[in-house]
């Protein structure tokens, strides 16, 4: 049986072990948890829930449902007769597929596979030998670049952002923005999140398309992935981009889990 909140600090004490068991993989949890805990709930009031066999879920509409934990088939699909309104889920494979097949067989609405991403945890970091240029904290300087790249990567993701002004603002005032620049000229762009149950996930990593192909993305992704040792590291790649998943790769990443989202 579930049980739902909207209280956060309910959710972690109820919760919160389970997903520190499995700190790697309950990364989006955890990190969303501890910033809604930071009073920043986003667009609409979360909805947080847990269930017996360690299943958890965190919902900030109008978001898709991340659902995590031990991420269950049966309490996956269980949960779909507990909440309304739901727009897309992200799970596991098998935990998206069964909480999307008792949704749609409960609401008669029909699902729309969206983007498979991969969860990767760095082991041994290898940076990029010989490319040119060098890390240096974003600033205040920087922001309308970091803006607008900031938005582009929305577009190029297929997510669009509606705050990304104010998502810039957040993360320079946090020191979570790095950018490697060559020849003086800001080229690439890795942020970071901050540190939830030990964990550090790297992202959003992006390269203007007349950058490309010069090593600029895995030098910054190197950077701030050694800056932030000795916690566990860890980053998403879309499944679709072939690159960016052997990018990572190449420079001490390894895969932990494959995620499906589908949209209603």
């Amino acid at each position: 049986m579930w049980t739902t909140t909207s209280h956060v600090d309910e959710f972690r004490t109820a919760a919160g072990a389970g997903l520190l068991a499995r700190p790697v993989e309950n990364t989006l949890l955890l990190t969303i948890a501890a910033k809604v805990a930071a009073a920043d709930p986003g667009d609409t009031a979360p909805v947080f829930g847990w269930h017996p066999d360690g299943s958890a879920f965190v919902w900030t509409p109008p978001r898709p449902l991340l659902l995590g934990g031990t991420a269950t088939v049966a309490a996956a699909a269980s949960l779909a007769a507990v909440l309304d309104g739901v727009p897309a889920v992200n799970s596991t494979d098998e935990g998206a597929r069964a909480f999307s097949d008792a949704w749609c067989a409960r609401t008669g609405a029909t699902a729309r596979p969206g983007r498979r991403s991969r969860l990767f945890r760095l082991g041994d970091l290898v940076p990029p030998a010989g490319v040119p240029g060098v890390a240096r904290a974003a600033g205040p300087a920087d922001r309308d670049l970091l803006t607008a790249w900031l938005v582009a990567f929305g577009e190029e993701a297929h997510e669009p952002l509606t705050a990304a002004a104010e998502t810039v603002d957040a993360a320079l005032r946090g020191g979570f923005y790095t950018v490697w620049e060559c020849d003086g000229v800001a080229v690439s762009l890795a942020g970071v999140r901050a540190p939830a149950g030990g964990v550090v996930r790297v992202g959003p990593v992006y390269t203007p398309p007349a950058h490309r192909g010069r090593g600029f993305g895995s030098a910054v992704t190197a950077a701030v992935s050694a800056a932030a040792r000795p916690h566990e590291v860890v980053l998403f790649t879309d499944l679709s981009n072939p690159t960016s998943n052997s990018i990572y790769a190449k420079i001490g990443y390894r895969p932990v889990e494959d995620r499906q989202i589908y949209e209603f």
